[in-house]
């Protein structure tokens, strides 16, 4: 029996080396190309976790629960809720030390349930883990009012949970669940008559219900068994709408704050932070100030005591403040006796500030901070890197042209312009090794030149919150940040833009971006130039525009400085170039606007004469027709960088399909109610030059999400079918047949005939979260698309399996062009996710970018994770493999070449030989 169980034993030691084996390949390809990083977005609430000296709890707008070490700033653990509205936090409650929720079953002994309420109907009620975030219990509540708690709030006090509902001009309706398990405590609901309350003027400043009315501030105890309400006065034209402190029975009005049981106020300017905390001592409450020096860059933190109205000097330090940080807000404080006899006390400050920033600030000095803006990013781009030292040299000598000197010209001149830069190259070269030579340039020091294959890039970054990033593509490393408080999105969906000017391949002129987008203030166009390398503003940074912006558009013509023109469409149809000094290159232009809302397109022709810029409407098309419901949920356009290899496509009978390559070809999607199919989605082709529709379909009963990739002469989208209920994908083929118009140039106002269009439909077994085609520098790499999915990967999907011209059966000229036949169900195998198991949470969006190298395409994806990557799509054919044998295949080429030349020997003996026979 022992022999028995010894020898299943090493079956079983011998079955498992081998699962090992298997689950090591690839290994040591994990993070050499690669990276991620993550993030959880910008914080809502925020508490130290008073089980643990190094751990916060963090509720963000980004509907996500997080543990974060004050030590290291790494994320402990997270849980990534429901999509709004409902995962939207409605409280987050961290329980102080004595007073928490110990969690049950749990294997540690100091762990509390952190309590929390997402979504409004339902409105879920759930209790976590503090040390592994563990879902501890849960409870739902459905409203039987549903637009009435729209409004609602949330509070804790001694573990009874309340639900506070305002109905305007009415009454106030309160009430007490118990938190761990939803039973309704002592009293059922409790309607409190309050007529004054108004929405916009209330805050809920737990335990009181406060709102501004006229010239008074009036508050309500919601667990007080009396319905006395407090009155306090109000300085005149004090009138805009109140904001609360977290946790706190205190509201902030205009730049005054107001104590709801006092009388007492404290003079603020508008971007000072506040909060008031009842743990620094004992019995008594402090409110900390927190006011920021933006000519100094520093934050000056004080106190105050709340009984009597006096400072309090244990808390009175400076720390610096980055200019890279917007307005703080401090969310948690944590205090302790300092070891000196200063009397001083050493704090822990939790600050989040507007610009998206998690900051924790330790006795008076910034000990990290977490860039949560990355979590929302609204644009991104790859820029190509500056040349080193050596390479500008040579640069600049093939670039030095003396006119007065007619020698240089000639080959004397060429001669001793080389002769001279090798001396001057070899005398640099003897100094560096002495120490003694130039200081390299700061893009030297910083890593920041471009490699021999083009693959080194700068990633720019632009967030939501108006944040930007210049981070390293290779390893992930932010070389400069940049904020711009004043700049926001379009709005009604619409992005930031971020457009290069003018690249990096222009040497010495330095390569220039801008961003554009609405000022907050003003709701007009703004725009920031800025060097996309150095992250430093160009002419002054920003331009604040007198008009807002409709649409925008690079010229395609440069001046002499190589820099490409802005032509802004404002909204009033008028035309603008910026530099104004482009006007000349905006000459015979076409552009066009969109109404999402009508589903109205509008084509412009500018014109330039006599130093005037003129807009001339051409065309206008309605795409979903009056009153119909149809509204524009899409409009994806061609990559204005992209290169077509091939112009057809070659059948089996050896003739050629000619691609109809149009590049002024848009795609539009409109989406609306239909009284028989519950919705329909529209797709237009649509030519912007000419105003004509190219093409047009239908889908019945489907709705968004829809995702879609325009290039070359196809169009893939995704969308959901409402009736099967699955995301399916459709492409499109155009072909102009097997005769070609015109091959060397495309003119939309002289176009072929309508295009043969090939159309196929496909089933996807996830849900896409985001869509975008590879791309690179000469096009003859084949294109594959790359799909986000749901569960955070991202599948790269050769256009063979979306290919249209799939047929149903297997017929030998199918086979001869390498179709695959027809299969409704797309497969996704693990070989196709390029992000391995590196999910990304809840994606948004995905940017590729060529390289230097033919074969590579270099990715980036975002959503509360970044990743970015580089992919291969027909393999690495224009690059040696990293296992190359070199010693191997040197070893072979000099053994066949002694071989030869020993051979070349014998034989020319022998031929001399036989020559004297």
């Amino acid at each position: 029996m022992n022999w028995i169980t010894s020898k299943l034993n090493l079956r079983l030691l011998v079955l498992l080396g081998t699962l090992q084996l298997v689950c090591s390949l690839y290994e040591d390809q994990i993070g050499k190309f690669d990276w991620r990083q993550h993030y959880v977005g910008k914080v809502k609430y925020g508490a130290f976790d008073p089980s643990s000296s190094d751990r916060i709890i963090v509720a963000t707008q980004s509907n996500v629960l997080a543990a974060i070490s004050s030590k290291t700033s790494e994320i402990l653990w997270r849980q990534v809720l429901e999509k709004s509205p409902r995962g939207d936090v409605k409280l987050l409650y961290v329980p102080s030390q004595g007073n928490g929720v110990q969690s049950t079953g749990s294997r540690y002994n100091k762990a509390f349930d952190v309590i929390t309420v997402t979504g409004v109907s339902p409105a879920l009620v759930r209790g976590w883990n503090s040390n592994t975030g563990a879902l501890e219990w849960e409870w739902s509540l459905l409203p039987t009012s549903p637009e009435k708690a729209e409004s609602a709030e949330w509070f804790i006090t001694d573990n009874i949970l309340y639900h506070v509902i305002p109905v305007w001009a009415s009454h106030i309706e309160v009430t007490e669940y118990i938190a761990t398990s939803g039973q309704q405590g002592k009293q059922a609901t409790t309607r409190l008559e309050a007529p004054w309350i108004a929405e916009g003027n209330c805050v809920l400043t737990a335990p009181y219900f406060a709102c501004v009315k006229g010239e008074q501030i009036l508050a309500m105890d919601l667990v007080s068994d009396s319905d006395q309400i407090i009155t306090k006065n109000l300085e005149k034209g004090m009138l805009n709408p109140p904001r609360r402190l977290f946790g706190d029975q205190a509201i902030i009005q205009d730049n005054r704050i107001y104590w709801v049981t006092s009388d007492r106020t404290v003079q603020l300017n508008p971007e000072d932070a506040v909060l008031v905390d009842d743990s620094i001592i004992e019995g008594e409450r402090v409110l900390l100030l927190a006011s920021v020096n933006r000519a100094q860059n520093t934050l000056k933190v004080s106190a105050t005591k709340l009984m009597d109205n006096t400072r309090y000097a244990a808390i009175d330090f400076t720390s610096d403040y980055p200019e890279t940080l917007g307005t703080p807000n401090i969310m948690s404080v944590r205090c302790k006796s300092s070891s000196s006899s200063s009397g001083q006390l050493a704090c822990r400050l939790l600050i989040s500030s507007a610009d998206g920033a998690l900051t924790l600030v330790q006795s008076g000095k910034v000990k990290w901070i977490r860039e949560e803006a990355l979590a929302d990013v609204e644009t991104a781009d790859f820029l190509d890197l500056t040349l080193s030292d050596a390479e500008g040299a040579i640069e600049e000598e093939l670039n030095n042209k003396n006119e007065d000197n007619a020698l240089e010209w000639d080959v004397f001149g060429a001669l001793q312009r080389r002769i001279t830069s090798q001396i001057s190259h070899v005398k640099n070269l003897v100094l560096h090794v002495l120490g003694l030579g130039p200081a390299p340039s700061k893009a030297q020091k910083a890593g920041l030149v471009r490699d021999d294959f083009g693959l080194h890039k700068m990633l720019i970054v632009v967030t939501s919150s108006g944040k930007m990033f210049g981070i390293d593509n290779i390893s992930g490393k932010q070389h400069w940040v940049r904020y711009l408080p004043e700049i926001t999105s379009f709005g009604n969906g619409q992005n930031m833009k971020l457009l290069v000017q003018r690249t990096s391949r222009f040497y010495p002129l330095a390569a220039q971006c801008v961003i554009l987008g609405r000022d907050k203030r003003t709701k007009n166009g703004i725009i920031y130039q800025f060097n996309p390398i150095t992250g430093q503003p160009v002419n002054g940074g920003i331009i604040q525009l007198p008009y807002k912006i409709q649409q925008i558009t690079l010229l395609h013509e440069t001046g002499p400085d190589f820099l490409k023109g802005l032509l802004i469409l404002d909204e009033k149809n008028e035309a603008h170039v910026l530099p104004e000094s482009s006007a000349k290159y905006a000459n015979n232009v076409y552009i066009f606007s969109a109404d999402r809302e009508t589903t109205t397109i509008r084509g412009y022709f500018i014109e330039f004469l006599s130093g005037k810029l003129s807009t001339i409407p051409m065309w206008t098309v309605n795409l979903g027709g009056a009153g119909k419901g149809q509204k524009i949920i899409a409009i994806e356009g061609k990559n204005p960088i992209e290169h077509v290899h091939s112009q057809g496509r070659v059948l089996a009978d050896r003739s050629v399909m000619y691609k109809y390559i149009n590049p002024n070809l848009v795609a539009v999607a409109t989406h609306g109610p239909d009284n028989i199919h519950k919705y329909i989605l529209n797709i237009h082709l649509l030519d912007v030059v000419s105003g004509s529709i190219v093409f047009s379909m239908s889908h019945k009963r489907v709705r968004p999400p829809l995702h879609m990739v325009h290039s070359e002469n196809w169009l893939v989208y995704s969308y959901y079918n409402d009736k099967v209920r699955r995301t399916e994908i459709s492409s499109l083929e155009l072909y102009e047949g097997k005769t070609q118009t015109n091959s060397t140039a495309w003119s939309s106002l002289d176009a072929p005939p309508l295009p043969l269009v090939e159309r196929q439909t496909y089933i996807l077994p996830v849900a896409v979260a985001s869509m975008k085609e590879t791309i690179t520098e000469k096009g003859i790499t084949n294109k594959h698309v790359l799909i986000g999915l749901s569960t955070g990967a991202i599948a790269e999907m050769s256009w063979a399996l979306l290919d249209p011209r799939r047929p149903v059966t297997s017929p030998e000229k199918a086979r001869e062009e390498g179709i695959i036949p027809y299969m409704p169900e797309l497969p996704m195998p693990h070989e196709i996710i390029i992000n391995y198991n590196q999910t990304i949470a809840n994606m948004k969006g995905i940017y590729t970018a060529p390289s230097g190298l033919e074969s590579s395409c270099l990715v980036f994806a975002h959503g509360l994770d970044i990743f970015v990557t580089r992919v291969a799509p027909s393999k690495t054919f224009d690059l040696l493999k990293e296992d190359f044998d070199y010693f191997l295949i040197t070893v072979v080429l000099v053994l066949l070449s002694s071989t030869s030349y020993i051979v070349k020997l014998f034989a020319s003996r022998k031929a001399v030989k036989q020559a004297w026979k």
